[in-house]
């Protein structure tokens, strides 16, 4: 009986330890089954784009990424394929950035104007105060010959190595906010301490209003708000509260629209013309879907906003027709400082206007069949 006992016992073990080989098997065997079907997938696709942003995702760049994912892959029927490194994978400072979408590290990458200033100086005539009226102008602007002219001018100094693809909008519009007092007048902004990024042109412009630039990271400002280091901003409204600025003491923000805050998308220039022409329009027709997804966002996340900054106990404040004229009035060197002292800045600048003029007379022609 004991031995018939041991046998069985014996059996029993062998079986389970069979069992379990044979369901490490099948889950072996099913892994290499996914991990060979997802290789084959990626491998299926004739391009895959490396597409990065500095930002997360709560931001409008990454909805536009998502959207011109979505749009190309399905598009070309998988011929294209775009993987989205969000944050600091795949680089972290605009220059760095740049010179990868210039070697081919980087295929795809979006910039604010700051951004690309020092390798593109010239498209800092974005920053220029008070040259575009509202977004139906902007936007007009964006998806014309303004466009095309500084993608020629960033493709001439890159030696054709960066290709402008198309401007987006990334937090709607700067505004200038601060911890002291409602700015109502250009006079109301002098002795205030602005924070701006390190270039001329923004210190060049707080200083016009007789206000004192003040270059402090943007990790860092939130604290210099609490010590008294800055005591205002050039920001959109999405940045602030995302920061929580109002918490560091920012309570003023004049709704003065100065820019236009534009999301520069770049492309390897290489890997765009090695594409055959059908799949060029795939990844051209990609970036206008990108775009309009970037200029609806910041509208819709700009709502929330401004609810919760005056629930806050914040102070909006929209200038009249005048005081903005006078705001201008009071920046309108900056201009000339521009041409002057900014490589390409007088080309640049003519083609900005000019775009600018043309989309003033298609919106008024349209006003006049429509009201």
């Amino acid at each position: 009986t004991e031995v018939l006992f041991r046998y069985n016992f014996l059996l029993k073990y062998i079986f389970k330890e069979r069992e379990i080989i044979m369901s490490k098997l099948i889950k072996s065997f099913f892994s290499l089954l996914f991990l060979i079907s997802f290789t084959a997938s990626v491998s299926a696709a004739d391009y895959n784009l490396r597409m990065t942003m500095n930002s997360n995702d709560q931001d409008e760049d990454y909805d536009g990424s998502v959207v011109f994912k979505n749009y190309v892959e399905a598009a070309s029927n998988g011929k294209i394929s775009v993987e989205l490194f969000v944050g600091t994978q795949l680089c972290s400072k605009g220059a760095e950035c740049l010179q990868g979408v210039s070697d081919g590290s980087i295929d795809i990458y979006i910039s604010t104007s700051g951004g690309a200033a020092g390798v593109f100086p010239y498209v800092q005539v974005l920053d220029l105060p008070y040259l575009m009226a509202d977004d139906r102008i902007a936007e007009d602007v964006m998806q014309g010959d303004f466009v095309r002219t500084m993608r020629q001018m960033a493709l001439k100094d890159s030696g054709d190595t960066i290709r402008l693809m198309t401007i987006g909008n990334t937090g709607g519009w700067r505004n200038f906010a601060n911890t002291k007092r409602r700015v109502a007048e250009p006079s109301d902004m002098k002795g205030l301490k602005i924070r701006t990024v390190v270039a001329d042109l923004p210190q060049e412009l707080v200083r016009a209003l007789g206000a004192s630039p003040t270059p402090i990271p943007w990790p860092e400002l939130f604290t210099s708000f609490q010590t008294g280091v800055v005591e205002g901003s050039k920001n959109g409204i999405t940045d602030i509260m995302n920061m929580k600025f109002p918490d560091a003491g920012l309570k003023y923000v004049t709704l003065d629209g100065h820019a236009y805050m534009g999301a520069l998308w770049w492309m390897n220039n290489a890997k765009y013309q090695s594409m055959p022409k059908e799949l060029k329009k795939v990844i051209t027709d990609g970036f206008y879907a990108l775009q309009q997804a970037t200029f609806a966002s910041p509208k819709r996340k700009s709502i929330k906003a401004y609810e919760d900054f005056v629930a806050g106990g914040g102070d909006l404040y929209v200038p009249t027709p005048a005081q903005k004229a006078s705001f201008k009035k009071a920046a309108s060197p900056v201009y000339d400082w521009f041409k002057s002292n900014v490589k390409g800045g007088g080309q640049i600048f003519d083609a900005l206007t000019s775009a600018v003029a043309d989309a003033e007379k298609r919106a008024s022609s349209a006003y006049d069949k429509d009201l």
